[in-house]
């Protein structure tokens, strides 16, 4: 098997972790073209003593990391989204924010996103702390559930809650998701695929966002049909069965890049 045989089950997650570390589609997109470029150029240095993934994404960061974005504290328009998001990144150190995407996203263990990022494992799960910990003493939100499945709504609206946000509902069809928010408009929109009558929360987001911005982030058992690089995909997905700290980790970094995003007292 070639290597680009062995790599590419991994580009489509590799997209996903690049579009929430960047906060936009456009950013985690270039990162991933400039690690597939690096790796066609020079495929030897291509690391082969360890799993593929673990390959890709340590290209990856040597990419990411070599590109210091996040080193311009120059700040920037306070009201501007890219100046307010810049502004919570300048008190955030990057290794914080990848060693939490890549345990509670990506599932990597502790020792693999220690490798990735040359840290301990203990240093991992010291890192996650922090980020999470910064992350929610800077976003606060209103939150609206589009989940048609009753313990799952619960367990979503229980870990919402626990991370100081408000709900503003419940919706289990795509009608209700709408009306609800347009009674209501939320601060972000947590969106499972299928509902209950047969509609689709992909449509209910797509109506929602003809009306207004807002970040969403979707949920489903089957994670590479919204990844196919075919139409624009979403910044934030979760897979189901899913962790709490994966639902955690991506509603803080929906917020954590949103301009409308009230900063935590």
């Amino acid at each position: 098997m070639s290597l680009g045989q062995e790599l590419a089950p991994h580009l489509p997650f590799l997209r996903r972790y690049a579009r929430a570390l960047t906060g936009t589609q456009g950013h985690g997109d270039a990162f991933v073209r400039a690690t597939l470029e690096a790796i066609v150029a020079a495929p030897g240095d291509f690391p082969r003593d360890v799993d593929p993934r673990l390959g890709l994404y340590r290209t990856f960061h040597a990419i990411w990391s070599s590109a210091n974005i996040e080193d311009d504290s120059g700040g920037g328009d306070a009201h501007d989204p890219e100046g307010i998001a810049q502004a919570r990144l300048a008190r955030i150190t990057p290794l914080s924010r990848q060693a939490l995407l890549l345990t509670a996203m990506e599932g990597f263990t502790p020792e693999d996103a220690g490798y990735l990022i040359g840290a301990s494992a203990s240093e991992v799960e010291n890192l996650v702390a922090e980020a999470l910990a910064e992350i929610e003493r800077q976003t606060r939100a209103e939150v609206l559930i589009i989940e048609d499945e009753p313990i799952i709504a619960m367990d979503i609206e229980t870990i919402v809650r626990d991370l100081g946000h408000g709900v503003t509902g419940v919706a289990v069809t795509r009608d209700e998701a709408v009306a609800q928010a347009m009674a209501k408009r939320p601060g972000l929109v947590l969106a499972d695929i299928q509902l209950a009558d047969d509609s689709s929360g992909i449509d209910a987001v797509k109506d929602i966002l003809a009306e207004f911005q807002v970040p969403v982030i979707f949920i489903t058992a089957f994670p590479e049909r919204l990844l196919t690089g075919e139409r624009p995909e979403p910044t934030f997905l979760i897979t189901k069965p899913f962790q709490r700290s994966t639902v955690k980790a991506a509603i803080a970094q929906a917020l954590f890049f949103d301009s409308a995003t009230v900063p935590a007292a």
